[in-house]
């Protein structure tokens, strides 16, 4: 497959999506511009409350319309299997869309996140009849037991970073309890979302259960959380912004919340962890994908002293063997920046990590690409103390610290973060001393021999501290959208 494309030649919508259909609506202008160029991709208008309140009115009509939650679960069930056809019908068009709006590559847009997409949706499909209660053990002439339901409707706002899959990390799951589902994409990445949710019409999900609205956190984002008819909130962002979604919710009427939030993930690699120049691919790939821009981007490597030398000049070769590039080029292999604030506020911390004591390995500069955008080079910083800085701070960029250890005791130390606890990962032959380091490493995930997830749909996502509470993915992500009853029954 030829995967290259002229973004030039690629449409996209605009309007929210309501009721099943696209709707225009006033509000302020957005214009959404291609990372990879800076040029205009398309427009949006910031939805704010008029956009929240018709979604909601959408849902609530297609919930009692549709009677979604009371539905035989497989009749539900075939309906979301349709849906996730739809999605791998078109997952050249939704790789594209993705590819042109956000910094993730067409390399790994259709064959990786579309399909993935559609294998999240067809994973919860599979959950519609397995949302069991109990039978509890009671007196005779009683009868005690629990059932899960959904809340009615969800509520969604999702990042730039992975657009189409985080979303169905949120709606497929919501909808396969029984929810209706309104959803703010980010004002940066608007639109695979938006052609995520032509797709559910497409493929006959009831019109109104999915609703994707646009604009701004502030507006329509806070709206989506204040919304006293929306019953519970997930989101996935910066650990400042989740912090002010969960005051957000308890002054405005107490909802439930799951945050997947920010990240300054470890990863330790001990004196035997293997083939060198295998670990030194895997390490350079943990900070450099997307750019950086990863929640659970591998932001610090602890590295025992013996083979600390040799591996940093293994990683520096990777970071040298870079090809930056546009997001349509299949050959690129190291993406832009998402926008130039973001990038400038890379840029900002790490000169400010310089000045605090940190030293540069390599990077800590602007890359020159061939298009006009911002790409920012792998960066390396060793000496980086612990309250500085480049600890303390997500750079949410490819930027990772480097800091060597003698004894596991101080790389697990070192490993424990004051504020987040998202994901942490140990390179190494020793399973027993892979366990001890799982075991006692302060984070919600925590891999052996790999940094990051693979496409596997069981493994459940969240983590711990300030990186959040609550789970995506697994039998634990369609049951944080049920709400449990106990009923209890006098037969006498």
């Amino acid at each position: 497959m030829v995967l290259t494309f002229n973004p030039d030649t690629v449409s996209v919508s605009s309007g929210h999506h309501i009721g099943g259909r696209f709707v225009d609506l006033p509000g302020e202008e957005i214009v959404v511009l291609r990372p990879s160029d800076g040029r205009p991709m398309g427009t949006i208008t910031d939805g704010g409350a008029a956009a929240v309140d018709r979604a909601v009115a959408a849902a609530k009509d297609a919930l009692a319309r549709s009677g979604w939650a009371g539905m035989a679960p497989r009749d539900r069930a075939k309906i979301l299997f349709a849906f996730a056809a739809k999605i791998e019908e078109k997952a050249e068009y939704l790789g594209r869309v993705e590819a042109m709006g956000s910094s993730r590559l067409i390399s790994g847009t259709v064959t990786g996140d579309a399909v993935r997409t559609a294998g999240v949706v067809r994973y919860f499909a599979e959950y519609c009849d397995k949302l069991e209660g109990i039978v509890t053990a009671t007196k005779a002439g009683t009868l005690s037991y629990t059932r899960r339901q959904p809340y009615g409707i969800a509520g969604a706002i999702v990042p730039w970073n992975f657009p189409m899959i985080t979303a169905a990390w949120k709606f497929a799951p919501a909808l396969a309890a029984g929810n209706a589902v309104v959803m703010k994409t980010s004002e940066l990445t608007p639109h695979s979302l938006l052609a995520l949710a032509e797709c559910a019409a497409e493929a006959g999900l009831p019109a109104g259960l999915l609703n994707v609205v646009n604009g701004w956190g502030h507006t329509t984002g806070a709206a989506i959380v204040a919304h006293p008819e929306i019953g519970i909130i997930s989101f996935t962002g910066s650990t400042q912004t989740g912090a002010a979604i969960m005051a957000l919710a308890a002054h405005s009427g107490i909802k439930p919340v799951v945050l997947e939030l920010g990240g300054k993930s470890p990863q330790i690699v001990t004196q035997n962890p293997g083939e060198m120049d295998a670990i030194a691919t895997r390490v350079a790939n943990a900070f450099m994908v997307n750019a950086g821009q990863v929640c659970t981007l591998a932001s610090r490597l602890i590295v025992q002293r013996s083979v600390a030398d040799e591996l940093i000049d293994r990683v520096l070769a990777k970071t040298r063997a870079i090809k930056p590039g546009p997001t349509w080029d299949e050959t690129t292999t190291f993406a832009p920046v998402i926008s130039a604030k973001q990038f400038d506020r890379i840029d900002a911390l790490v000169q400010q990590s310089v000045a605090d004591g940190a030293t540069v390995l390599t990077g800590a500069s602007r890359l020159d690409g061939p298009n006009q955008g911002n790409f920012y080079a792998p960066t390396l910083l060793a000496d980086v103390g612990r309250d500085t800085t480049g600890f303390i701070q997500e750079f949410f960029g490819p930027v990772m610290s480097v800091t060597p250890y003698d004894e596991i005791e101080e790389a697990i130390a070192e490993a424990q973060h004051p504020i987040y606890g998202l994901s942490a990962s140990i390179h190494t032959q020793d399973l027993k001393l892979a366990m001890k380091v799982a075991d006692a490493v302060e984070a919600g995930m925590v891999w052996v021999n790999q940094h990051g997830r693979d496409p596997e749909f069981t493994y459940t996502a969240g983590g711990w501290k300030g990186s959040g509470f609550g789970k995506d993915m697994g039998r634990a992500g369609i049951e944080e959208f049920t709400r449990q009853k106990a009923v209890w029954i006098n037969t006498l």
